[in-house]
């Protein structure tokens, strides 16, 4: 999987930082990279990238990264109109931020999200460590 995401992302798994966030109106993907610069340009493209595919309902990237359907994103593709990504540039990377008023979508953004830091051994909150692979 680190070899697939390191692919995707083009940053190096094992030197950035995931935290997937649940918040009460969905939640929040964020990805950084200590002090290198090629790495932080290399995140905010990618999180435009995806704030763009997942309005769409493209969640191609995460199956990609995961090889497996990815839980939530069935739900996050049906009630797409419902919900808006926003790719926001951080010091050190950027995260995409999801919202919406649908509390079917909030669930699956919550799913979608738990699976995600499972699935990297991430964060569930900015203020915990994120752990290296």
């Amino acid at each position: 999987m680190q070899a697939r995401g390191e692919t995707v992302m083009g940053v190096n798994q094992s030197t950035s930082a995931h935290v997937f966030e649940d918040l009460p109106d969905g939640g929040r993907i964020i990805l950084e990279t200590p002090s290198d610069s090629l790495g932080i340009a290399r995140i905010r493209q990618h999180m435009r990238e995806i704030a763009a595919a997942f309005q769409a309902g493209d969640f191609a990237k995460p199956f990609q990264v995961h090889a497996e359907a990815v839980p939530g994103t069935a739900v996050m593709t049906a009630r797409r109109a419902t919900i808006v990504y926003q790719a926001i540039d951080r010091p050190s990377g950027g995260e995409v931020r999801i919202r919406t008023t649908d509390l079917a979508a909030v669930t699956a953004v919550h799913e979608f999200l738990a699976f995600q830091r499972g699935a990297h051994h991430a964060a569930g909150h900015e203020s915990q460590p994120s752990h290296s692979h």
